[in-house]
């Protein structure tokens, strides 16, 4: 597969899409018409196409900067991610995604990004214990209070009344449940202890509930698989970049 880091106004009708149907095979509760207004709140997307050019899988985001305690902070929020399940294999996602991030701080011109998401999966909260050593909550260490202030400020600012700041769990307006096979947690999964954590502090997941979670992406911050994978991610961007 290769990858691309496009600004949501070059996203062509067609690429919507093959972005929503590829969205609609893995969940539902989420209507076309919805899923576009999410997508205009985001101005970055990452595309993952075939060598024959079809879509395997995508990643919506939104890059900004603001303030938090008096300290400014460049931030990604996550959108929509979804990665066609035949391609689940392929670590293609997670060195590209990391490209993705590289570019992005270099074009805001910041040593760091902020990574603000919002988790109702078992699949994408253990994303981060794999790739970074800085992230909250986690089941081996408390969130420092200026971690959670910024988690708590950052929810607060989006989801207003919906974020519960006690729980840390934010009832989004349409939720996305994941279809048949895809939905739950396979019991032989929660000997994991990341995972088990998840499932605790997220019980209504499976009703598209969503965790507040929060990680610092930058080199020194990830694991040294999360390393590899951004600078794999980094010499691919760039040569997809100079094509």
């Amino acid at each position: 597969m290769k990858g691309d880091i496009v600004s949501r106004s070059e996203l062509s009708i067609e690429a919507q899409a093959d972005m929503y149907a590829l969205f609609a095979s893995q969940f539902s509760g989420v209507s076309a018409a919805e899923f576009l207004r999410d997508l205009d709140d985001k101005n970055w997307v990452l595309l993952l196409r075939r060598d024959d050019g079809a879509l395997a899988g995508f990643s919506s985001m939104h890059v900004y900067k603001t303030a938090v305690g008096g300290r400014e902070m460049t931030i990604v929020y996550s959108g929509d991610t979804v990665v066609d399940v035949s391609t689940w294999g392929d670590s293609a996602l997670s060195y590209y995604w990391m490209g993705a991030i590289d570019f992005l701080q270099r074009h805001y011109e910041t040593d760091r990004i902020y990574w603000f998401l919002l988790v109702s999966g078992y699949r994408t909260y253990r994303f981060l214990p794999v790739y970074s050593d800085f992230f909250y909550p986690r089941y081996d260490e408390p969130t420092p209070p200026e971690v959670q202030e910024i988690m708590d400020t950052l929810a607060r600012e989006r989801f207003g009344e919906r974020y519960d700041a006690e729980s840390g769990i934010v009832k989004v307006r349409a939720p996305a449940t994941l279809k048949g096979e895809l939905s739950g947690i396979p019991e032989h999964r929660l000997s994991d202890p990341h995972i088990a954590f998840f499932a605790a502090r997220n019980p209504g997941h499976e009703q598209g509930d969503e965790l507040v979670c929060f990680s610092v992406l930058a080199e020194d911050k990830l694991t040294r698989l999360g390393k590899r994978m951004w600078r794999k991610g980094r010499k691919l961007m760039a040569v997809r970049n100079s094509e």
